[in-house]
C-alpha cells in the first residue's frame, strides 16, 4: 500500500459487494479494528477517477459513509479554510 500504517491514518477497506467495511488505525500501543455488515443496502463510496488506487477523505465524510448519506447530493456552504504554510 506505500503508506505507514502506524502514521495515524485510518485505513478503509470494503468488500465488493460494499456491504461489509473495516476500519483499521493504530492507536498507539497496537493496531484497533472496526468492522460492520450491513443487513439491507450498502456504503456509497466518493467518486474516484482510479478505483484501484487509495483515495483521502476527511472525517466526516467516513462519518457520512457511515451513517448511509448519499454523498452526492450533498452541498457544503462556503467556509472558511487556513492555508497551510508550504516551506
Amino acid at each position: 500500500m506505500q503508506h505507514n500504517a502506524c502514521g495515524g491514518d485510518i485505513f478503509i477497506f470494503l468488500n465488493k459487494h460494499r456491504t461489509h467495511i473495516k476500519l483499521l488505525l493504530f492507536e498507539g500501543d497496537g493496531f484497533a479494528l472496526y468492522y460492520k455488515r450491513l443487513e439491507q443496502g450498502t456504503y456509497e463510496l466518493p467518486v474516484c477517477n482510479d478505483p484501484d488506487s487509495s483515495m483521502i477523505i476527511t472525517q466526516q465524510q467516513l462519518q457520512f459513509i457511515l451513517q448511509g448519506v448519499s454523498l452526492g447530493k450533498i452541498e457544503y456552504r462556503k467556509r472558511y479554510q487556513k492555508k497551510e504554510l508550504s516551506y
